[in-house]
């Protein structure tokens, strides 16, 4: 009689068990897709041409502009001198087309605006001045520079 019950027992321990809900497991994140040409943000374009040139399209919103020596430039950051700036550098004869594109100044109207630009981001080496004189003083900038403005796209 012993026997019975404890075989009945046992038998109510493990179909209490069969009913119960199976435990639910958190999802498995899926690692992030690989970076194509189209997605290369300022931070990644500045990290990977620390490596060397990186041809492909970059997208930024231009936080903000300057122009020095006949050049346009766009920042990604309000600091240029920022490590993560990434910086669209564009001759004078193709900011007069985004003038006439945009019917008013470059530098004024692409501020705040997000833009798509396709190039070579590069590495560049800017050095200190003082007096007019080069110093031994230096600091890098990531530049992509603008041929065509067919290279830069309003979004």
């Amino acid at each position: 009689m012993r026997n019975v019950i404890l075989i009945i027992a046992v038998c109510l321990g493990v179909a209490g068990c069969a009913t119960a809900p199976a435990p639910t497991l958190a999802p498995v994140p899926t690692p992030a897709p690989a970076p194509t040409s189209a997605d290369f943000s300022p931070v990644q374009a500045v990290l990977a041409a620390a490596e060397g040139p990186l041809t492909g399209t970059f997208l930024m919103e231009v936080k903000a502009t300057g122009r020095q020596d006949q050049q346009l430039y766009l920042n990604s950051e309000t600091d240029y001198r920022d490590q993560r700036c990434l910086t669209i550098s564009i001759p004078q004869d193709v900011a007069d087309e985004f003038r006439a594109k945009l019917a008013g100044d470059p530098a004024t109207l692409l501020k705040g605006r997000k833009i798509r630009v396709s190039g070579t981001a590069e590495r560049v080496r800017i050095w200190f001045f003082a007096g007019g004189v080069k110093t031994d003083k230096y600091y890098f900038q990531t530049h992509v520079k603008i041929a065509a403005a067919s290279q830069i796209t309003l979004l």
